[in-house]
């Protein structure tokens, strides 16, 4: 298949984050918009969590476990894009959570309208209108 090929149909991509506060990282991201999703805790460990974005796509959280190589990354290590069509109302609710931000709401030359934030645990979150 082209990569350039429109009449492609794509599926979602569900990127994992580990967090050293699975539970505040996930209410940062419910304020950011997204929705909650399941939470299979084991003794105070988040062994796997979701929340979903309302336009697609879910993001997997859960404790960060250096014993575990098979489900971990580093925490704070993680980029995302999130497409939505509405990055204004999503800049707005970044702002009354308190992020860091580390692109404003601009316009690129490649047509897309977003902007990019830092979460608690330090990962980097693009929002923007772009979608390929």
């Amino acid at each position: 298949m082209d990569s350039n090929d429109t009449a492609r149909t794509d599926h979602n991509i569900w990127p994992g984050l580990t967090a050293r506060d699975p539970a505040a990282l996930r209410d940062w991201l419910v304020g950011l918009g997204f929705t909650e999703g399941i939470v299979v805790e084991d003794g105070g460990i988040v062994q796997h969590s979701e929340v979903l974005w309302p336009e697609g796509g879910r993001v997997m959280i859960s404790s960060a476990r250096p014993d575990d190589p098979h489900f971990t990354t580093p925490v704070g290590g993680a980029m995302l894009y999130v497409v939505t069509d509405d990055p204004g109302g999503v800049h707005s609710r970044a702002e009354a959570a308190g992020a860091t931000f580390t692109r404003p709401l601009e316009d690129a030359d490649y047509g897309s309208r977003g902007f990019s934030i830092l979460d608690p645990e330090g990962n980097s979150w693009s929002f923007g209108t772009y979608a390929g």
